[in-house]
């Protein structure tokens, strides 16, 4: 095989490793609880919360799901959807500061969902619904610590909130909340009309967002490669030319 085609195949091998370590990063990333949509407006009303659990185990089922919802910010009218092979079992606590809304007083809200009986497999996810009466107004975001139990006895807390630009290791799933909808048209229907819809969009954004990454990092790959093969050829033919 002639030197040049050498230093091209090398060229290729480190592209591809490289390539595949990127791609190895981002799943790695993205294996966490998350909340869906990631955003609704302050004041919505009923709307859907999909929390998205998938599991990061080679060799362990999650068996587990605990869902711990702010009570100093509550969300009111919460309503769990039935989920094949789950049970849910939803936990009240008597609100500190009861919160008054058209339909009376609240005094109490749902602080902690639990779902057990059910398996997520590896290389799996589970999507579960909440839906709600109405969220706070009084804040910019929700963060919606969360349990992860395994079926080999490990437990995973995500349960870190992001301070500043960096992401914690266990990030907890946040949800933002933004500034309300124009007047005359209601939050619900600017941000959860309909929450399916909703969680599609922000999910294909978000596949856009990591594609455009990863298309990116490609890119910057396949250059780097073929500048290492450039380079690899014309240092052939130099050394070739300065033995002749």
């Amino acid at each position: 095989m002639s030197p040049n085609r050498i230093a091209l195949r090398r060229a290729g091998t480190i592209t591809a490793l490289t390539a595949a370590g990127l791609l190895a990063a981002a799943g790695v990333a993205s294996a966490h609880v998350t909340v869906h949509p990631d955003s609704y407006a302050k004041g919505a009303t009923d709307g859907v919360l999909t929390f998205r659990v998938p599991n990061e185990e080679d060799g362990a089922s999650t068996t587990k799901v605990q869902v711990f919802l702010p009570t100093d910010h509550p969300v009111l009218g919460v309503l769990v959807s039935p989920q094949d092979g789950w049970t849910a079992k939803v936990t009240n606590t008597k609100l500190k500061t009861p919160v008054k809304t058209d339909d009376g007083t609240i005094t109490d809200a749902v602080s902690e969902i639990t779902w057990s009986g059910g398996k997520i497999g590896p290389g799996h996810y589970e999507d579960f619904n909440v839906a709600f009466g109405q969220l706070p107004d009084d804040t910019d975001r929700l963060a919606f610590k969360t349990l992860q139990s395994y079926s080999d006895g490990k437990t995973v807390r995500w349960i870190e909130e992001p301070t500043g630009g960096d992401e914690p290791e266990n990030p907890a799933p946040v949800l933002k909340l933004t500034a309300k909808a124009a007047e005359g048209r209601t939050a619900s229907a600017t941000s959860s009309a309909p929450a399916k819809s909703a969680a599609n969009s922000t999910s294909s954004a978000s596949d856009d967002s990591t594609a455009r990454g990863l298309g990116v990092a490609g890119l910057v790959v396949g250059v780097l490669g073929l500048a290492a093969a450039a380079f690899a050829v014309v240092r052939t033919r130099s050394t070739r030319g300065g033995d002749a």
